[in-house]
């Protein structure tokens, strides 16, 4: 059954520097039901004298096609399914891209072996993790801010007023646009322009100087007046998201049907009226309210985090630049699929930043490295303080996302077992537990405290920074002496 994780049988085997080979072994009764199964999909497509189109028995199938191919297509449907299934039994927790060794399709009857070698997060050794001082800042709304937040509000109430002069940067017109693209030349020189899809526009709303148009096009309708057509000539940019388009010259045929003029509502009790308040002050005294409470959030979330890097610091872990590597190239091909759901692609990118891929796994190592860190810390936590998600506590943290998808918290942890995430779910819950532990018993101090206490450095200090130096590596312990002037 999809979902359900296969008991296969797997032998781990250290191979040092954090690196481990994992042999796995998939029973015979597997192998047989996915080749039924690829048979029987394989199956759908088969004519055969004497069947109808897709009730072709599976047998006859692997008859006609033949046993190893169609073996070789179920094992190459399955193996990223087997190979989640002997990750999660095995405990390990991979870093990196994984060498995958695949052996012979096996004869009938017979179980098919593969391995895995991969990097794993190495075990770290905890120092203090509970009752540290930790900075907390106090939250803080300032009046610059309720002024923003007011003259966003005045934005959302302006008012478009026709105005009778012409367009200058800040106003908005309205419209009609043709364009035309450069094509060959002719005979005597000149360019021949070429409409293209798109290119026409009828009653558009333009401000100009938001930057929102190709370079070029509002810039061109600054002093024009209603009932003036212009044309204005540009490029699109290189990086335009529409490559037929990029770099290529452009001649936009405008005409300006109205100029507008945005109108500001003055800042009053009238305003704070029309915007659901008594007055100004109650108006002033709500975003102050509003701005403190998402501060609080915040400096939650930053409390919370620094505790953790609290513990992080005291715990003695050792980390191999290969495993650095890996999880900085794991950041870095997230990030590319995160843009590639914006429309933008690994080139592009990479053109916008002007920086090549190598530099920019350079510059992810030390965030890599603490990623690493601060996961081996929380690992380690979760084993000393025997964290074990109860379903009541997974139905509760699932409960949010139920809420908004509209269903119930326990058809929601049915689903995650049928897909086999009901492990990650709660290895992600006990992660935040471990968290919360750490949080929750932290002492806050003021940032000023913290900031003292960073600078100050003693010969304990020294001694304690190198012998955890030295447990993590004794060729890397100091052998100097401290001396206050050092």
């Amino acid at each position: 059954m999809a979902g359900v994780p296969v008991a296969l049988k797997t032998t781990l085997t250290e191979l040092g520097d954090s690196r481990v080979r994992l042999q796995v072994e998939v029973p015979p009764g597997e192998i047989q039901g996915r080749l039924e199964r690829k048979a029987q999909q394989l199956g759908r497509e088969l004519k055969l004298p004497g069947f109808r189109r897709g009730k072709v028995p599976a047998p006859l199938v692997i008859q006609r096609i033949g046993r190893e191919v169609v073996l070789e297509e179920a094992v190459r449907d399955t193996l990223s399914s087997w190979y989640s299934d002997a990750i999660e039994s095995s405990g390990i927790v991979p870093v990196g891209d994984p060498q995958l060794d695949l052996g012979d399709l096996p004869e009938q009857g017979q179980p098919l072996e593969f391995s895995i070698e991969i990097g794993v997060l190495p075990t770290a050794k905890l120092g203090e993790y509970l009752g540290l001082e930790v900075a907390r800042r106090e939250p803080t709304v300032a009046e610059e801010q309720i002024g923003q937040e007011i003259e966003g509000m005045r934005e959302r109430l302006a008012r478009l007023e026709t105005a009778e002069r012409p367009a200058a940067a800040g106003d908005f017109v309205v419209v009609d646009y043709v364009g035309s693209l450069a094509g060959d030349s002719e005979a005597d020189g000149e360019l021949v322009w070429e409409p293209f899809d798109g290119g026409e526009g009828r009653d558009q709303l333009v401000e100009l100087g938001s930057g929102n148009l190709i370079p070029g096009f509002e810039e061109g309708l600054l002093g024009a007046s209603a009932g003036e057509t212009r044309t204005v000539a540009l490029t699109f940019p290189a990086e335009y998201g529409n490559q037929e388009l990029a770099g290529r010259e452009a001649s936009f045929e405008i005409t300006v049907k109205e100029v507008k003029l945005k109108e500001l509502p003055d800042v009053d009790d009238d305003f704070a009226v029309d915007a659901g308040f008594d007055d100004l002050e109650e108006l002033r005294e709500d975003i102050r309210t509003r701005l403190a409470e998402q501060d609080e959030q915040q400096i939650e979330g930053e409390f919370r985090q620094a505790a953790l890097d609290a513990a992080v610091a005291n715990a003695t872990l050792a980390l191999t630049p290969e495993l650095i590597t890996a999880r900085a190239r794991e950041m870095w091909e997230r990030m590319l699929h995160s843009l590639s759901h914006r429309g933008i692609s690994r080139e592009a990118y990479l053109q916008i930043v002007g920086r090549d891929e190598a530099e920019i796994l350079a510059e992810m190592q030390p965030e890599a490295e603490q990623a690493l860190r601060r996961e081996a810390v929380i690992t380690a936590v979760v084993a000393a303080e025997g964290i074990e998600p109860s379903e009541d506590e997974l139905l509760a943290a699932l409960a949010p996302t139920a809420e908004r998808e509209g269903v119930e918290a326990q058809k929601l942890l049915a689903e995650l077992g049928k897909a086999g995430r009901l492990e990650e779910a709660r290895e992600d819950l006990a992660a935040r537990q471990a968290i919360d532990a750490i949080a929750a018993a932290a002492k806050p101090i003021a940032p000023e405290q913290a900031q003292a206490r960073e600078k100050l450095w003693t010969p304990e200090k020294a001694q304690q920074a190198s012998a955890a130096l030295a447990e993590a590596d004794p060729a890397e312990a100091p052998t100097q002496l401290w001396t206050p002037d050092r």
